[in-house]
C-alpha cells in the first residue's frame, strides 16, 4: 500500500513538471515582449529558505514554501500513521 501511494506521488510529481515546462513553453510563444523572472525553494527539513529576482515572485514562493511545509508534514503523519496501523 505505501509502495503504491509512492509511485503515486513520483508520477504526479513528473506529470507537474511536464505541465510547467509545457506552460512556460506557450506562455513564452504568447507574449512579444518578455520581462525573465525566476526563483527558487530549498526546504531543508521544515525550514524553506526562499531566493528570488522580484518581490513579486519571492512573495509567491513563500505562500508555495508554506503550502509545502504543510504538505509535508501531514504526509510525514499520514505515512507514520500507516506504517503503525500496517505492521
Amino acid at each position: 500500500m505505501i509502495t503504491f501511494i509512492l509511485i503515486t506521488l513520483i508520477v504526479i510529481a513528473i506529470i507537474m513538471v511536464f505541465i510547467g515546462l509545457i506552460m512556460l513553453f506557450l506562455g513564452s510563444l504568447r507574449s512579444g515582449e518578455s520581462k525573465i523572472e525566476g526563483g527558487g525553494v530549498i526546504i531543508i527539513g521544515p525550514l524553506p529558505i526562499v531566493i528570488g529576482t522580484s518581490e513579486k515572485i519571492s512573495k509567491m514562493l513563500i505562500i508555495l514554501a508554506i503550502i509545502l511545509t504543510i504538505v509535508s508534514i501531514i504526509m510525514f503523519l499520514l505515512l507514520t500513521r500507516a506504517m503503525i496501523l500496517f505492521r
